[in-house]
């Protein structure tokens, strides 16, 4: 019996291991240590999922990187939840609703301190130089970062504190598909399981929020009120994957200076326009400058490690940690504003903490660009004469017998 067989190109891996095309060959068609023979490439690659399952390993998920990943995002959480807090005191005890002042003033922090860096370096990273190159990139995404924290906090002016948790976590879907098609990251079937996990646990959340009691919130214009909340989840996430990009990339203290500089810019512009009669009716004692001092630091704090926490990790998994920090928000909220407790929230807790387990548990990759191919004379896949010429094919022959085989190559 003849069975022709087309010369196969060597993988990478057998070619670091310095085997020539008919080395390959043999190599390939040797049963292994199970007595089968080897699947091709294509059947191994997709099983390349179910053998990531059976090599999985626990000791290599619960590592020292997971715990500290984990640990700084909640810690992010507790800072959002820090501007939370003071935010609800100042509206509620103080009757101040100036949002976009308490974002003037984190940004001025951000100006002070990492603007004035790249103010003193020297070389590319010097901050005439990246004004020279990119200005009207960082200006665009200052203004995106400016929005997205005032679209926010409008929205409760008009919808109800279920509708904003719950669109708000519009931010993950978004983020994902801006990974996929910027950062050109690829996600598997246990990242879509972990990310509806999440998702399941907010949606626990907000159901104890109901059933507490704690649907507040206005409802005036409920459309608009959500449809701010989800510009802004878009406009978030913009800006956390420019900053994911940036941070890997470039430095941190390049996205936090500029960011700093044109969100003072343009925060400033529409503080003057939006709030210039709400400022003057602050009547202003120590605990109110606290308060505003706390959302300030809580923010500037939180504008600070969020880059070096998605430098560990990445802004989809970050995000999905800090879907926690509405939690926080209630367990202190048990004590500073007697909300009521049910045990929905643990439940809810376990389930965004098992999430960003589990989408941690396997590492995401990055697509690489195919290289472009140039076309010689009209050609669009040019072979040269050389390689067409070459062009072998190779014949087994298993002959009855005891002979041994014996191969034949065919012109």
């Amino acid at each position: 019996m003849m069975v022709e067989i087309h010369r196969q190109q060597p993988t990478e891996m057998e070619e670091k291991q310095g085997l020539r095309s008919s080395e390959v060959l043999w190599k390939r068609m040797e049963p292994n240590e199970h007595g089968t023979f080897p699947a091709d490439p294509e059947t191994r690659r997709g099983n390349s999922f179910l053998d990531s399952l059976r090599k999985y390993k626990v000791k290599e998920v619960f590592t020292w990187h997971l715990f500290k990943t984990i640990s700084m995002s909640q810690g992010l959480s507790v800072l959002i939840c820090g501007t939370g807090i003071s935010s609800q005191y100042l509206a509620v005890r103080y009757s101040v609703n100036t949002p976009m002042l308490q974002s003037f003033i984190n940004y001025v922090l951000l100006l002070c301190v990492y603007t004035s860096i790249l103010a003193f370096r020297r070389g590319d990273d010097n901050l005439l130089k990246i004004l020279k190159t990119k200005w009207w990139k960082y200006m665009l995404l200052g203004i995106v970062d400016v929005e997205a924290n005032y679209m926010v906090v409008k929205a409760y002016q008009y919808t109800t504190l279920t509708s904003v948790q719950l669109l708000d976590c519009f931010v993950i879907p978004v983020l994902m598909a801006l990974s996929w098609f910027i950062l050109r990251t690829r996600y598997r079937v246990i990242h879509y399981v972990a990310v509806c996990i999440c998702l399941l646990g907010v949606g626990a959340m907000v159901g104890a929020d109901v059933l507490a009691g704690r649907d507040q919130g206005a409802s005036t214009n409920i459309f608009l009120g959500d449809s701010l909340v989800l510009m802004s989840a878009a406009l978030y996430a913009v800006s956390n994957v420019c900053q994911e990009y940036t941070v890997k990339n470039l430095s941190r203290e390049e996205f936090l200076g500029m960011i700093g500089m044109f969100g003072t810019i343009f925060s400033g512009l529409q503080l003057a326009i939006l709030e210039h009669s709400e400022i003057p009716k602050i009547i202003w004692d120590w605990q109110v400058a606290l308060l505003f001092a706390a959302y300030a630091l809580c923010m500037f704090a939180l504008y600070s490690f969020m880059p070096v926490v998605i430098k560990l990790a990445s802004a989809t998994a970050v995000n999905l940690s800090m879907l926690t920090a509405d939690l926080f928000s209630l367990f202190f909220g048990l004590f500073l504003f007697h909300y009521k407790f049910s045990g929905l929230y643990i439940l809810a807790f376990t389930m965004i903490v098992v999430g960003f387990v589990l989408y941690y548990s396997m590492a995401t990759y990055t697509q690489e660009p195919a290289p472009q191919e140039t076309a010689i004379d009209g050609l669009d896949n040019p072979v040269s004469e050389t390689e067409d010429d070459n062009r072998q094919e190779t014949a087994i022959q298993f002959p009855s017998g005891e002979d041994a085989a014996e191969t034949t190559r065919s012109q």
